[in-house]
């Protein structure tokens, strides 16, 4: 056997051995073994092999993936800039902690800095944005070799997962040949003993427990990737405290959650009379800048997070972190909360009033009545610019719906193929809710060859012609240059786009029509057209509203 293949070979079954059940590979030359190893696994039935013809595709679509199920995706390119093409990816699984195991094949050490064709610099290509990186090293026959790649695998299976999940980087450099010569023979056993994994890696021990200060007026904020939502939303409950969830924290539930919280802190009055005295923090929070300064106010603010290696705390008001914390059960004059109800009831009425005094197609009334609308146990993901801000204002407490997005970096890249990652890594329907730019800016997410697997998955696709969430912004009052260098009206007729992919299209015509348009199954596109101009001026009606309302009851 040649060197290449077997070193392929025993990755791959390591790989597996660890338990991946999810590999994305973007096709080349350099990553052949890999490549053919990955495919002979698949025909065994032992993984799931997704192939795309865009490294960037292919990277978000692991992310996505990863993202849903919890688990390390393996993502496989071949050498040169295929590999700088998983940067963005890389950046996004690092800020938002998803385990990815990413093998870029490259060229022997003799070959680089020679200008072969097709060779780079791929060592540390990507910084400071994995968890850790190893050059694998040309493969050679002799003993000890295959016990240097299994427990190679087995330790960067182990650290994309702890102490702090993230992406992970093996470069493996391949001479040729580059497939399989018809001779099995090795120096040694190429098959790993049992069915572990080589080296188990598990992580510390869970630090002590934080007890908060027994207290009514207390706050639970829920961001980005908080885990153990369900259990701290129940110890919040029995202290009676408001919980103000982002979308995407998945804890906008129950009678103690908020749907309004974004335009009550923007009331000064309300804002002062109702500052808490200790907030709890999970995740990542960021939508709402009312919900940020109240963070920066905080007399106590504890941040709960996984690893103490690095916490979320962009307005660093932080007085103590941990790992966990206890909420103890205060009873006595429930007052604070029912204030907080009461006010938040006001202000979504209102704003619900706003958004349904016309059938017309609007941005926030559609992120409204797409939360409502979607069955139980679906999946939505969602763009990080004005679809999760929408969401954030208008969106009731509901059960039954996991809300995701890429808020790690924020970026409007890859988005297409990040939700077709998660419609493939969830078991029931899929949703996605994108402007047209983050829709745009990642078409080729919707090529998908013939014998690839098509999620059962909703493109959702807000079309106001260019970047909405600029004319919410100061930008917007540079009238002169605001359309070319920040409107940027693009005209691409998405039904012809839509079309070319050979992806079913629906146009939402009237708001009403939402759960007529969704129907259906499989991949397919709704796109709904609206004007930015007039989004701002019912952005701003509902905060007008909003506020309004609950300086009334104050």
């Amino acid at each position: 056997m040649n060197p290449a293949t077997a070193l392929a070979t025993v990755l791959v079954d390591e790989l597996l051995r660890c338990g991946t059940t999810d590999v994305v590979l973007a096709p080349g030359s350099r990553s052949a073994p890999l490549a053919l190893a990955l495919d002979e696994a698949e025909r065994a039935d032992r993984l799931r092999l997704h192939v795309r013809i865009d490294e960037r595709s292919a990277s978000f679509l692991a992310l996505g993936l990863a993202k849903r199920t919890g688990r390390p995706v393996v993502l496989v390119c071949t050498s040169g800039t295929a590999a700088a093409n998983f940067h963005p990816a890389v950046i996004e699984a690092s800020e938002s902690g998803v385990p990815l195991l990413v093998l870029t094949a490259d060229r022997p050490p003799e070959l680089r800095g020679t200008g072969a064709n097709q060779t780079i610099d791929q060592v540390k290509l990507y910084g400071s944005s994995v968890r850790w990186v190893a050059e694998v090293g040309v493969p050679e026959e002799r003993p000890g070799m295959v016990a240097y790649w299994r427990s190679m695998v087995s330790r960067a299976f182990g650290m994309s997962l702890v102490p702090d999940p993230g992406p992970v980087h093996l470069n493996v450099a391949f001479r040729e040949p580059l497939i399989p010569s018809g001779d099995d023979t090795w120096c040694e056993p190429l098959t790993g003993s049992g069915a572990s994994a080589w080296t188990k890696v598990r992580g510390p021990s869970a630090g002590s427990v934080l007890h908060v200060p027994p207290t009514r007026r207390g706050v639970l904020v829920v961001g980005d990737g908080a885990l153990n939502v369900k259990r701290y939303v129940a110890a919040a409950s029995m202290a009676g405290w408001p919980v103000l969830s982002e979308p995407i924290g998945n804890a906008r539930y129950g009678d103690h959650a908020m749907s309004s919280h974004h335009f009550l802190l923007g009331v000064p009055e309300f804002a002062e009379r109702h500052e808490p005295e200790v907030v709890v923090t999970l995740g990542k929070p960021g939508l709402s800048k009312p919900l940020m300064s109240m963070l920066r106010r905080a007399r106590q603010h504890i941040v709960v997070t996984p690893s103490l290696s690095r916490w979320a705390d962009p307005m660093r008001s932080a007085t103590q972190v941990a790992q966990e914390v206890e909420i103890p059960v205060v009873s006595g004059d429930d007052g604070w909360l029912k204030s907080w109800r009461s006010a938040d009831q006001a202000a979504a009425a209102a704003v619900d009033e706003v958004l349904d005094e016309s059938d017309e197609v609007s941005e926030p009334r559609l992120a409204r009545d797409l939360v409502a609308t979607v069955p139980g146990g679906s999946l939505l993901f969602t763009a990080a610019s004005m679809p999760i801000r929408d969401l954030d204002q208008t969106m009731r407490p509901r059960r039954g719906l996991r809300i995701l997005a890429n808020r790690g970096a924020s970026g409007i890249d890859g988005l297409v193929s990040t939700a077709m990652g998660m419609a493939l890594g969830h078991s029931g329907r899929s949703y996605a809710l994108l402007g047209d730019l983050s829709f745009l800016h990642d078409q080729n997410g919707l090529v998908v060859g013939p014998y690839e697997r098509r999620p059962d998955l909703a493109l959702v696709v807000v079309n106001n012609d260019g970047g909405g969430i600029f004319s919410l912004l100061p930008q917007a009052s540079l009238r002169g240059p605001f359309e070319r260098v920040f409107g940027t009206p693009h005209g691409v007729n998405l039904e012809m786009l839509a079309a070319a992919h050979g992806v079913p299209y629906t146009r939402l015509e009237a708001a009403s029509g939402l759960a007529r348009a969704l129907s259906g199954d499989g991949l397919r596109i709704i796109e709904a057209r609206t004007d930015r101009e007039a989004n701002a001026a019912l952005h701003a009606r509902m905060r007008q509203a909003a506020q309004s309302a609950v300086k009334a009851i104050l």
